[in-house]
């Protein structure tokens, strides 16, 4: 139960519903013949799988490293040094980042491209560097994490664009538009990839944001330089607002010209982006009214439940 609980679960459930989500997502832009091929299911399984192991190894390291914090922050929540032994959790570590190496030379040898390799190589480091060193800096651990979040469905896109059939390559639903719109133009496939990717990071790097004004008092003692214990927790509570109202300006154009193209056809794939909506509006609400710790949990809460319901978009167009 301690190791589970070690190597964070749920956010490796996350990990797994994304990348099976991506894959949903390509399904009807994979050619026929190639998607009853048990192969390509047994490779996906493995990218996965993998990506999974480097997600719970940082998680180890990223615990190993902050076991003096967690005394303060979160005391009934440390697991090294109190269930496991900290040499164990290196091992462990290694472990894990070897196997997920390992299956990265075979990703990319079958599918001749380097890609694999080097988006595995530098997770792994970068989580290193990161638990080590980069979480106590200013900023840059933060967008460290949300451009590794961001690398997730990215990871997924390079594996699929190279699977699927050249003929839709842009938008295929172009011919249901209603006015020549740049929504109907855009190549749906690297435009969803890129959207997914880039809306993850914000909303992670919001998170972490929050995390870091939660943990202020264990990174005191650690004397990290985290945005809140540089520039204060009011100004870094403005911070996070702002970008949470970034989510908003940058979504809006394109939900509108969305409708101006699809009409109620583009509503009824998007409605579930009304619970985001909700949701991202309560957790500005939340920060606004208090920055206690519980507040800033349940805001942070409220962002996590957000992320989850854009991970099940790709099966929500599915199964319409």
């Amino acid at each position: 139960m301690a190791f589970f609980r070690l190597i964070r679960p749920i956010n490796l459930l996350v990990i797994i519903l994304t990348m099976y989500g991506m894959f949903v997502f390509f399904v009807p832009f994979i050619r026929t013949d190639l998607y009853q091929n048990s192969s390509i299911h047994l490779d996906f399984f493995l990218l996965v799988f993998s990506t999974v192991l480097i997600a719970a190894a940082g998680n180890i390291i990223n615990d190993y490293f902050d076991v003096k914090a967690d005394r303060i922050n979160k005391p009934n929540k440390v697991v090294i040094g109190k269930f496991i032994k900290p040499r164990w959790a290196i091992v462990t570590h290694w472990l894990f980042n070897l196997v997920a190496f390992c299956i990265a030379c075979y990703l990319s040898w079958k599918f001749d491209t380097f890609w694999y390799v080097f988006i595995h190589l530098a997770s792994i480091n970068l989580l290193w560097v990161y638990s080590m060193r980069l979480k106590r800096k200013f900023l840059i651990g933060n967008v460290v994490i949300a451009l590794l979040t961001g690398l997730v469905p990215i990871l997924c896109g390079i594996h699929f664009l190279g699977l699927t059939t050249p003929y839709r390559s842009t938008n295929i639903f172009h011919e249901f538009s209603t006015v020549n719109s740049w929504v109907s133009q855009v190549n749906l496939k690297i435009f969803f990839v890129l959207a997914f990717a880039f809306f993850a990071s914000l909303l992670n790097l919001i998170r972490e944001i929050i995390k870091d004004m939660e943990d202020v008092e264990g990174d005191l003692v650690l004397r990290a330089k985290t945005l809140p214990i540089t520039l204060g927790i009011k100004k870094t509570k403005w911070i996070a607002i702002l970008l949470q109202l970034l989510i908003f300006a940058i979504a809006t154009p394109f939900i509108i010209d969305g409708y101006l193209a699809f009409s109620s056809d583009f509503l009824m794939f998007m409605w579930p982006l009304i619970f985001i909506i909700v949701l991202i509006v309560l957790s500005i609400f939340i920060i606004l009214s208090s920055t206690n710790k519980r507040s800033l949990k349940s805001s942070n809460t409220l962002l996590k439940v957000a992320m989850f319901i854009g991970c099940c978009l790709p099966y929500y167009w599915y199964y319409l």
